[in-house]
């Protein structure tokens, strides 16, 4: 999920009761949600590389017990700082260190699971068992799931504020309800989506959409709306996207538009899946199209191929083919390309509009 929720998601976690048993308890689970994601700093060293280790050891479980004791010492030294050169007001808990980091734990692991929600997945068991896994119920930006979050910390704030104008004793700890109340809607709205996301791929397989045997069916989740899906299709030649909505079993595809055959197999492929970014991408990707676009420069890359054979590879998931995520229909998110050369050598990698530096 995006920064936001995660670091919403453990401010209100610690809103939930957590800040009656322990100082700080807000400030170090909204650090430990999101500290995972720490991992983007691997970008520094290109995009591939920013590639293979997002969502890698920093989101694991055997890593969170970890990243909790980290988040549990940085709130030390910011108790040691507050405590130690400005005159501070005593804490309204006391501040309990074995505690603090049992609910960072907690805090890091609502990390994984918000991630788990989404289609991008991630690999909780790494390194014993580099499986990706995916939930695919929830869109990587949920207007509604932050919405309620910011609701659940926000108006206790605004109630607050009316209760001093009227006099009324300020209340300690204020915010449980509505904090409490904001997760249960997120718990609320997992059960519906993921009966919708089932119903979903069952109408789709249960459809006459292809006359094609059906190899396998994934329904990806659009933003908001828990009853539209964006729909994958396997046969043994080509995919077939479709955009189902569940609430009047209605499903909208095309046989000519909505068609995408398996490209063939050539010896720039095979040099470009045996790449970098080709053993990445293809480790991560659960609907690869790896397609050789043939003697054409890689996008951004503004020099004209010096010979014909130097072909342009494409790696993209059809997961992020939606509408949503493109700027226009041939866009593809979160694609990657591999420049062949004439002996099949690797003359370039580029991703996110930039080239992997080696």
């Amino acid at each position: 999920m995006d920064p936001l929720t995660h670091f919403l998601t453990g401010a209100c976690l610690g809103r939930a009761g957590f800040n009656r048993k322990a100082a700080y308890a807000t400030l170090a689970m909204t650090l430990a949600a999101e500290a995972p994601d720490l991992d983007v700093l691997w970008a520094f060293r290109g995009p591939v590389a920013g590639f293979e280790h997002h969502r890698g050891i920093t989101h694991t479980f055997i890593a969170a017990p970890v990243i909790a004791l980290v988040t549990t010492a940085v709130v030390w030294l910011i108790h040691k700082i507050r405590t130690g050169r400005f005159r501070s007001k005593p804490t309204k808990a006391p501040p309990r260190w074995g505690l603090l980091w049992c609910f960072a734990l907690i805090a890091d692991l609502s990390h994984l699971l918000l991630d788990f929600t989404n289609n991008y997945g991630l690999r909780p068991f790494f390194p014993f068992n580099p499986r990706w896994y995916a939930w695919d119920i929830v869109f990587i930006i949920e207007p509604l799931i932050i919405g309620a979050l910011l609701l659940a910390l926000i108006m206790p704030s605004l109630f607050g504020l009316a209760d001093r104008e009227m006099g009324v004793k300020r209340t300690l700890f204020r915010g449980r309800g509505s904090a409490i109340a904001a997760l249960v809607f997120i718990a609320l709205l997992y059960a519906v989506r993921n009966a919708e996301h089932a119903h979903a791929i069952n109408l789709v397989r249960n459809s006459t959409v292809t006359n094609a045997p059906i190899l396998r069916v994934s329904a990806q989740p659009e933003p908001i709306n828990p009853f539209l899906w964006y729909v994958l299709i396997e046969t043994p030649d080509y995919y077939q996207t479709a955009t189902v909505h569940t609430r009047s079993d209605q499903i909208d595809t095309d046989s000519a538009e909505n068609v995408i055959y398996k490209p063939p197999v050539t010896t720039s492929t095979l040099a470009a899946k045996r790449s970098w970014l080709g053993k990445v991408y293809l480790d991560w990707s659960k609907w690869p199209i790896v397609e050789d676009k043939g003697a054409i420069a890689p996008p951004d890359y503004k020099v004209d191929p010096p010979d014909p054979n130097w072909h342009t590879v494409e790696f993209r998931d059809l997961r992020f083919g939606y509408p949503i995520l493109s700027l226009k229909p041939s866009d593809s998110a979160l694609a990657g390309w591999v420049y062949v050369g004439p002996q099949q050598e690797i003359e370039g990698i580029f991703m996110s509009g930039t080239e992997q530096k080696n």
